[in-house]
């Protein structure tokens, strides 16, 4: 078992060199270009490592060919942690790019600072108001649009929001702080940012739209029509799969290269962007690191979070209540990757791909990348914030399943498995702690009964997660009360085993 990301334990009295400019390790070259000249152009919000994997990865080549104009400046929105990571780096960090025994590390420069928005909202908004940019980008998980689950709309109740509104010099939610920028923006005669949301969510772009339509109206009605008229809000499809960076990766980069490096990331070869070609003003040529851009996205959103998110997620709850720490410690167990092909064999029925994107290719790369174990990809790490994620990555295609008068055994286990989860405790009697911002209350509606059937109708009535249609359907909530029955009896393992042979025989 390895410890989250941190400092390294070293011998008392040695300090190891922290990488900067002025501190490059021997055999890894910096940046290709003067980073001196480059210009802020992009502000980011949730600079997580996904985002230092993926978004900044395809700035970096916008730099590395010349136009240097699109610096990062980067912001967390909650914790100092990558800030202290990063910011005694000049911004520097390494990208470390694993398959099987292969490595390959990238320093990646694109990003300038870091600044933390509880510390100085201020400083944030001056960011996004000053006149070079002309990209906001937001990598700020489901949670950080504020919206209702049922309607889309802002949750104007939200604790969150309505401290936003009451003071709105110091706002601390990505809505709050959008507005902010644009208002001051308005107010000084330049244009709008566009504001472009990498997060895996449906329609992610017309989200981000509400929430911040939603915010700036409540507040100056003529706000929001400026920002409609004549800001941007385009939909994107990432896809890069980015373990969390444990203590284990940082001590033993530190042993390879002689140097410290606390902002380390590591992602797999695979990476995809597809964007909405829907801009407010000049954008950076990310096409030039393979970025897609195209007048739909939501076909290539659809495939991604059905395929890929989908089977992630089930893999994830079932995995690690079966014991699997790692995604590929999942995929080993050849249940669970025939179940894998038979789930994604639901979801696949209800996708129309776009042009260019042929399905049975792209089920078989996702395989292999499940399979990667130089990853370490934690079923801990995927299953956070499942009240979040079920509606898009599965409950969604149960709908289309249902609607079409399909059965849907995969999907249904994948939810019981999600209910299973809220007990906190896996079946070696192994507690944990559910991270969700629901936690309290799955909790208290698993409890609530005793038998998988009862249990799954009381998570049902959770109109937050599964909404007003599927818990009055008797033919979901049966087969997911028959799906958590089983776990509870006979453990993920046998239940996973029980249904591919079912299937199989059909």
């Amino acid at each position: 078992m390895t410890s989250p990301i941190g400092s390294p334990k070293k011998p008392i009295g040695c300090e190891m060199t922290r990488l900067s400019d002025t501190h490059l390790p021997q055999g890894l070259e910096g940046p290709a270009y003067d980073r001196r000249a480059v210009r802020v152009g992009q502000v980011h919000l949730g600079v997580g490592a996904f985002h230092r994997a993926h978004q900044a990865v395809y700035t970096e080549a916008c730099l590395t060919a010349g136009d240097l104009r699109w610096g990062i400046v980067g912001a967390s929105l909650r914790s100092p942690q990558v800030a202290e990571q990063l910011n005694p780096q000049d911004g520097l960090f390494t990208c470390l790019v694993r398959e099987g025994a292969e490595s390959r590390a990238s320093i990646i420069g694109a990003i300038q600072k870091i600044l933390v928005a509880p510390q100085n909202p201020t400083a944030l908004v001056e960011a996004m108001a000053a006149p070079d940019v002309h990209i906001v980008t937001l990598t700020i998980t489901e949670k950080g649009y504020h919206l209702d689950p049922a309607t889309g709309a802002l949750q104007m109740q939200d604790k969150a929001i309505a401290a936003d509104f009451a003071r709105p010099d110091a706002p601390a939610t990505a809505p709050g702080l959008l507005v902010a920028a644009l208002a001051a923006r308005k107010v000084r005669g330049m244009s709008p940012f566009t504001a472009l949301s990498c997060d895996n969510l449906p329609d992610n772009g017309g989200r981000l739209k509400q929430a911040v339509l939603d915010f700036a109206r409540a507040q100056d009605p003529a706000l929001a029509d400026w920002i409609e008229r004549y800001g941007a809000f385009p939909a994107s499809m990432v896809d890069r799969i980015v373990p969390a960076t444990t203590s284990d990766d940082l001590a033993q980069f530190e042993a390879r290269f002689g140097v410290q490096d606390l902002g380390l990331v590591k992602t797999e070869p695979f990476s995809q962007w597809v964007i909405e070609d829907q801009f407010a003003g000049e954008r950076p040529q990310w096409e030039l690191a393979g970025a897609q851009f195209t007048d739909d996205v939501a076909p290539w959103e659809m495939a991604k979070l059905r395929l890929l998110n989908g089977a992630h997620s089930a893999l994830a709850y079932l995995g690690n209540l079966a014991g699997y720490q790692t995604v590929d410690q999942t995929m080993a167990n050849p249940a669970f990757e025939r179940f894998v092909d038979r789930l994604q064999d639901e979801a696949q029925s209800t996708l129309t791909p776009p042009p260019g994107l042929k399905l049975a290719a792209y089920r078989s790369d996702l395989k292999q990348r499940f399979k990667n174990a130089a990853l370490m990809h934690k079923t801990y790490q995927i299953a956070m914030d499942g009240s979040q994620k079920l509606p898009q990555r599965l409950l969604a295609t149960i709908e289309a399943r249902i609607s079409r008068g399909q059965d849907f055994a995969c999907l249904a286990l994948g939810v019981a498995g999600w209910m299973r989860w809220q007990a906190g405790v896996d079946e070696q009697d192994q507690p944990f702690e559910v991270q969700d911002p629901l936690a309290a209350k799955t909790r208290a509606l698993y409890h609530k009964g005793q038998t998988g059937f009862e249990k799954a109708a009381s998570l049902c009535s959770l109109e937050a997660v599964f909404g007003p249609k599927l818990p009055s359907d008797p033919r979901f909530v049966d087969a997911v009360g028959a799906a958590l029955d089983a776990l509870l009896k006979h453990g993920a393992c046998a239940t996973v085993e029980a249904l591919v042979q079912k299937e199989a025989a059909r």
